[in-house]
């Protein structure tokens, strides 16, 4: 869906989109940081913990999930913390360094008896807190899975995690080198496409939601590439009555998901 990025604004967000830009990842250890997020993290047994530093603060909110997972945190002072992650990231007195989730396929995604089963596919989607936010929708709606691609796409952890508030733990993100082929992948598991945007060739709203949806969701400016929206059943749009008629792509996606959960159809 061609999405204007829009709903953030200021140094702050800027600073941390140029960190989240310059900053190598690491495909084996992630950085996490935010109450919700590393609560998530603590709380999830197929995370590996390898060393957690907190305020005194934060580990009093944090107390439960602490106790529940058996870390040994580190008390350090707030103003470390403006040194390592950074005095311009949110990061709320917590910073957990820990292993990268087990890798996920597509094929993972098998719907099964599930239902309303549900997959989100992002093209090429680059801003971290977008793909955060839509993380945490994904996790509200209950879909199985999110599928996104190996280039192009922001690392699973830092900001976007902190975006998710806690989504990165609950909805398994499987990333792929093959976009057209993880969507034929979905499509053999049973999964109709549907892919996401301004220009669609009907209202998402108008459509019949009977089985297991694959919703897909193009970059923020440039929207889907050329075959990804050939490997989609359909190409909807979602009705605005407004004088703005573009979403931001997390707006859409939680607008879009909310219309297919609810408007399913055993």
């Amino acid at each position: 869906m061609r999405q204007k990025n829009r709903g953030r604004s200021g140094e702050k967000a800027s600073v941390e989109s140029r960190e989240m830009r310059s900053r190598k990842p690491d495909l084996l250890h992630v950085r996490l940081w935010g109450i919700h997020a590393v609560d998530a993290a603590l709380r999830n047994p197929a995370r590996v913990v390898r060393r957690l530093r907190i305020t005194e603060n934060a580990r009093h909110r944090l107390a439960s999930a602490i106790e529940a997972r058996g870390v040994m945190p580190e008390i350090v002072n707030p103003r470390d913390f403006d040194r390592d992650p950074g005095a311009d990231v949110v990061h709320q007195g917590v910073l957990l360094e820990a292993e990268a989730l087990p890798p996920v396929d597509p094929r993972d995604f098998d719907p099964g008896s599930h239902r309303p089963a549900l997959v989100i596919v992002l093209d090429q989607v680059t801003d971290p807190h977008n793909v955060g936010a839509i993380l945490r929708s994904a996790a509200a709606f209950g879909a199985r899975g999110l599928v996104m691609t190996a280039r192009n796409s922001p690392p699973l952890d830092g900001t976007l995690a902190k975006a998710a508030s806690g989504g990165l733990e609950l909805v398994p993100v499987a990333v792929v080198p093959n976009l057209a082929r993880a969507l034929e992948q979905l499509a053999e598991a049973g999964y109709f496409r549907i892919g996401l945007a301004g220009e669609g060739d009907t209202t998402l709203e108008s459509q019949k939601i009977t089985g297991p949806i694959a919703l897909v969701l193009g970059a923020e400016d440039s929207g889907m590439r050329r075959l990804t929206r050939e490997n989609c059943d359909v190409s909807c749009r979602i009705s605005t009555v407004g004088g703005l008629a573009s979403l931001n792509v997390s707006n859409a996606a939680a607008v879009a998901m909310h219309s297919i959960v609810t408007g399913h159809k055993a």
